[in-house]
């Protein structure tokens, strides 16, 4: 089996039940058994191959799970019907009562919001910590800490996490690091830089056509299993479970997400590089003026770039509104939120995807109002795009 996350995709071969190209789609909530005893070593889990029931697994999303378990290169995963069902799940697998997590304080806004505002309903408490600095991380673990949570790159402000610094740091301390990596899935590989968990929002990249929300947890088999477990496994007894027909959606699309990721990287890198060139502040892990552009050097699957996540300050609120509603009104993406589309995607992370974030902790971690995030979407002739959003820009004032 190849060491590249791509390669790992295509080497998995499923057939139809009647020889299809595609694997056939399990349409059932519930499986029969030809013994009552073969129902009883699937429910204590030890029945290979068997379905009870479709909360617990169906063979749709079995495929989707060990497709993406071979991308990240873990021994199983376990999907969800979305990013935060498989987020959730996790937080609430390894932590209960009393227990304490060290999270990065520019992550997802959902994410924190949940870590924030209703995990402490269960006595769960949240260190939000500069990610980029090892020394704060590692004095905001107590004995109490069960977890290291970060994303791979943060949203919204691009911030690389030292994955390998952390998962040091973790081992040290006793503890799991936890890595979303739904910005950069094929170009990290955080359990090749030594994470234990690794989570992805399938909305994203992964599925890419905007058209469904998905998650997956990719982990050792020990803790996919222990997700599972009928008596007290997170995504058992929560019930966040994928729909059949979407995973079997999601997996053909996955089959194209190498291509995909190449492209939305080279067009990224085209707009911001022309754009640093014309005297904006962009932020993107691959401009050389990135903070962290050396640590993303030496972490990055290089085929795949440096993604297609870009940021732009244009000042203010009004400006960013401005320049967003005029591109929209050209064609030259949405002003939605999300990310791994096609088409570019533009939002003000400050009044949407974070905007869960008080607006003081906004201003301390550095999200100014006047940022927009572009998701840069597979454009063919992204010359043509430049040119037509740097015209957006001279007439809203940003250039």
């Amino acid at each position: 089996m190849s060491n590249k996350p791509a390669n790992k995709i295509q080497d998995l071969q499923y057939f139809g039940e009647f020889g299809g190209v595609n694997p056939s789609i399990s349409d059932s909530a519930t499986y029969t058994f030809l013994h009552a005893k073969t129902m009883l070593d699937t429910f204590e889990g030890h029945a290979e191959g068997c379905y009870l029931y479709s909360r617990h697994s169906s063979p749709s999303n079995l495929y989707l799970s060990k497709a993406l378990a071979a991308m990240e290169f873990t021994e199983n995963a376990n999907v969800a019907a979305s990013g935060m069902g498989a987020i959730t799940s996790v937080f609430l697998q390894v932590c209960g009562a009393g227990d304490h997590i060290v999270a990065g304080r520019t992550i997802y806004g959902g994410t924190y919001a949940f870590l924030k505002n209703f995990a402490p309903k269960m006595n769960i408490s949240t260190s939000f910590v500069d990610i980029t600095s090892l020394e704060k991380v590692e004095a905001a673990i107590t004995p109490t800490t069960k977890m290291i949570y970060c994303e791979s790159i943060s949203n919204p402000l691009l911030e690389i996490a030292d994955i390998s610094g952390l998962a040091k740091i973790a081992k040290k301390h006793g503890i799991i690091l936890v890595v979303d990596n739904t910005f950069s899935p094929m170009i990290i590989s955080p359990q090749k830089l030594g994470a234990d968990v690794t989570i992805h929002s399938l909305t994203k990249f992964i599925n890419g056509t905007n058209d469904t929300v998905g998650g997956v947890v990719c982990g050792t088999q020990e803790f996919i299993d222990s997700l599972k477990n009928v008596n007290d496994g997170a995504m058992m007894l929560l019930g966040p479970v994928m729909d059949s027909l979407r995973a079997a959606s999601i997996l053909k699309n996955l089959r194209t997400l190498h291509i995909r990721m190449k492209k939305h990287s080279e067009n990224a890198k085209y707009l911001a590089e022309s754009f640093e060139k014309d005297g904006l502040k962009v932020v993107y892990p691959g401009l050389k003026s990135h903070k962290s552009y050396e640590l993303m050097q030496s972490m990055y699957n290089v085929e795949y770039g440096f993604g297609g996540m870009m940021t732009i300050d244009v000042g203010n609120l009004e400006k960013a509104n401005a320049l967003m509603e005029l591109m929209q009104h050209e064609n030259l993406g949405y002003l939605a939120v999300s990310l791994g589309f096609y088409k570019t995607l533009f939002s003000a992370p400050g009044t949407s995807t974070s905007s869960e974030i008080p607006v003081e902790e906004q201003l301390e971690m550095g999200l100014s109002n006047g940022i927009i995030r572009f998701s840069i979407g597979l454009d063919n002739d992204i010359e043509r795009t430049y040119r037509a959003m740097k015209k957006c820009m001279k007439q809203v004032g940003v250039l």
